[in-house]
């Protein structure tokens, strides 16, 4: 079987981020075969086309991201819910990988979860970041869900995800992840 490579963004720039934290625990989660590589959505502007100096000459941070997207095999969105959607940190991202020529989304599986302090988890959140996925054409994972309520009680002191059933429910997601996207390569 072919190495799988998913690249993992956290829609949250705190340092003490509960959903960078989830993302942190998909890492040592992943299947065998699966590497999950995280990226830093910190370095990039907000989305702005007059910082392009031409059409594909994106500013350095854009072209990283553009650039590791493309070479992932699938993506894992892990991000809060903010004001009942989407951060802006993640759409940034969003936006800037989807603008052309080339956008590296189109086609790419992906998968969502989040983790909220609250009782709802990212309930609201994830369905407004599919539908802007959908809009893309991303083919993204409907099943399982995993969105991580009372979060704070689910890490230790150092943000290591500590509860089993959460463990669990993020491996199960991985896997199923790793089985959408080997239905989707395109057979050699």
């Amino acid at each position: 079987m072919t190495p799988l490579r998913v690249l993992g963004l956290s829609g949250s720039l705190r340092k003490a981020s509960l959903n960078t934290a989830l993302l942190r625990a998909a890492v040592d989660l992943a299947p065998a075969g699966m590497t999950l590589e995280p990226f830093d959505l910190g370095a990039l502007p907000l989305f702005n086309e007059d910082l392009v100096a031409s059409p594909g000459a994106w500013p350095e941070p854009v072209a990283a991201l553009r650039t590791a997207i493309a070479s992932a095999d699938a993506l894992l969105l892990v991000s809060p819910e903010y004001n009942h959607s989407i951060p802006a940190v993640m759409k940034n991202a969003i936006d800037w990988a989807s603008r052309p020529p080339a956008s590296p989304l189109g086609g790419k599986p992906a998968a969502i979860l989040g983790a909220s302090p609250g009782g709802f988890g990212t309930v609201r959140m994830q369905p407004h970041l599919r539908q802007v996925l959908t809009a893309l054409s991303m083919l993204t994972l409907g099943r399982p869900e995993v969105l991580v309520s009372n979060a704070k009680a689910k890490f230790d002191a150092n943000g290591a995800l500590v509860d089993e059933p959460t463990r669990e429910a993020v491996r199960a997601l991985l896997v199923a992840l790793a089985e959408w996207t080997a239905r989707l390569r395109p057979k050699t």
